[in-house]
């Protein structure tokens, strides 16, 4: 991505620039997240189901929008695969999103954002905006289904973006392997 073209007076571009680079130095192997080219307000993610849950294996795709004013106003979150615990391309309510902006510290980053969602799936959702309180099986099967193939969404620059981080999460978890047998 090239910093020249992003107006590197603007705040929320210099943050979000720096939180990119700091993801790509120390990537995490529980989430991989990437903002769109043409758009960095707009970020592609994938998070792992956590272990020993009925998520656990599952590859959960989302999108996070950042706001002009990040990071002083929080992002929303929509999760683009089906996974039994969020709704699908709807703005999900957790205290670290934009339905609850009282809670939200500038401090906090897209990493912080991410792990914290992963801790939500094993939840109960409580009637909260965009939760679904699916059976332990049903959401196992989607997890099982989830490493299948990468959801399918929007343009050919969003699903390309989508397409990448789910085979990089693959490879990753391969490599894993690889190195746990040893």
């Amino acid at each position: 991505m090239q910093e020249g073209k992003f107006n590197m007076r603007n705040p929320a571009v210099k943050r979000i620039l720096q939180e990119m680079k700091e993801l790509q130095k120390d990537p995490s192997i529980d989430f991989m997240a990437a903002a769109l080219e043409d758009n960095i307000f707009e970020w592609h993610f994938a998070v792992r189901g956590p272990p020993d849950t009925e998520f656990q294996g599952g590859i959960f795709h989302g999108r996070i929008l950042l706001p002009p004013e990040y990071p002083f106003k929080p992002p929303s979150f929509l999760m683009l695969s089906p996974n039994g615990r969020f709704e699908t391309n709807v703005k999900i309510c957790l205290s670290i999103s934009s339905h609850h902006p009282e809670h939200w510290q500038p401090s906090w980053s897209v990493r912080t954002a991410l792990t914290a969602l992963i801790a939500f799936f094993p939840t109960a959702g409580n009637g909260a905006i965009g939760s679904l309180d699916y059976a332990k099986e049903d959401r196992a099967a989607l997890a099982a289904k989830s490493r299948e193939q990468p959801p399918q969404f929007g343009n050919a620059e969003r699903q390309a973006v989508t397409n990448e981080i789910h085979a990089a999460m693959l490879a990753a978890e391969e490599a894993l392997v690889r190195l746990s047998s040893y």
